[in-house]
């Protein structure tokens, strides 16, 4: 990843947390720091699928 710095630090530092964020590497990061449990992960990823799924069909409906 790569974040050119023209001249303002501080800005180049948010914006590199920006596409961090945007990216989903901080999330992972902060999940991979403990040990998750099989049935926790489980449980983790069709919580996400749901939301995937719910994020999916609510911009379909509005088209």
């Amino acid at each position: 990843m790569e974040v050119d710095v023209r001249g303002d630090l501080e800005f180049a530092i948010r914006q590199l947390k920006k596409k961090l964020q945007i990216d989903g590497i901080k999330r992972e990061l902060k999940r991979r720091e403990y040990y998750e449990k099989p049935s926790v992960k489980k449980r983790r990823k069709q919580a996400e699928a749901r939301r995937k799924l719910r994020k999916f069909n609510r911009i379909r409906k509005s088209l």
